[in-house]
């Protein structure tokens, strides 16, 4: 039986899948929100073997808090699953430095806070799973989304750099790129008016809620069938080192991989021209 730590727990997102999919296996759950009222009645229903915790990730102290609090009550986290995050929109140049920081904040610096709190426990136990909730936009950057694709091309980064780090101590690292999934993220853009504080980018920002607002409610993913494939890509031997969920997400990934793989040869001569001469002295 395994534990499972699992942060942003909103009812209708891929924190409660995890969590329901976690315990339909008969493993135990740990479940954070920043209100765990809501989920105060889906607790009391799993009979001992779900515990919801308050956290705000964004807080270093409740981090280690909450990560100490779980590895009291069950005895240590076997799964990490990094869930929490948010994404805004704006343009790149007309983005307030305090919006992008605070991006920054929750989709990345939080994320390793969490990483940071739940390691040496399974360093100490020599196993574990670190589960990174990325996104499309962390391997194709969406127009609008400049800096929340910023923040995920970072955790793609610290992903692929854990994984390598910790592999030797038993633990094993994946990243999931979701593309456009059937849960809550979209909702608040039809009470979102843009604001942007450079009038050219307007028109397209307009252009990118008009399309936010009317997916909302229609996004072909299913995060219960994600959360699933999720779980079936661990039970893989070798496991994958990233998981891309979703048709979408699939097409958008894989035509940008080889777009990005055609310009590399294209320009393949220039690139190699930067070396020094074959059978150069260094020096």
């Amino acid at each position: 039986m395994r534990t499972w730590f699992i942060t942003g727990g909103t009812p209708g997102g891929f924190g409660m899948a995890f969590a329901e999919a976690a315990l339909e296996t008969g493993d135990r759950v740990v479940l954070t929100a920043r209100r765990p009222d809501e989920l105060r009645e889906w607790e009391q229903a799993q009979q001992g073997r779900a515990l919801v915790l308050p956290l705000d990730v964004t807080d270093a102290d409740q981090v280690r808090q909450a990560v100490a609090a779980a590895e009291e009550h069950f005895g240590g986290i076997d799964v990490l699953v990094n869930n929490a995050g948010r994404g805004w929109y704006g343009s790149i140049e007309g983005m307030t430095d305090e919006a992008v920081r605070r991006q920054f904040e929750l989709n990345f610096f939080a994320v390793l806070s969490v990483i940071r709190a739940v390691l040496p426990g399974m360093r100490a136990r020599g196993s574990g799973w670190v589960v990174n909730m990325s996104s499309v936009a962390g391997l194709v950057g969406v127009t609008g989304f400049g800096h929340y694709s910023a923040t995920k091309f970072a955790i793609e980064a610290v992903t692929e750099v854990l994984r390598t780090e910790v592999a030797p101590l038993g633990i094993r690292v994946l990243a999931v790129e979701p593309g456009a999934f059937r849960t809550r993220a979209y909702a608040g853009f039809a009470d979102e008016p843009v604001e942007e504080a450079v009038a050219a980018y307007t028109p397209m920002l307009e252009q990118v809620r008009a399309a936010m607002v009317d997916q909302d409610g229609r996004q072909p993913g299913d995060p219960h069938r994600g959360v699933r494939a999720v779980i079936a890509a661990m039970a893989q031997d070798p496991p994958p080192h990233r998981l891309v969920l979703g048709g979408d997400g699939y097409d958008a990934v894989t035509a940008a991989l080889q777009r990005a793989t055609a310009e590399a040869r294209a320009f393949e001569a220039l690139s190699r021209s930067a070396d020094f001469p074959a059978g150069d002295a260094i020096g």
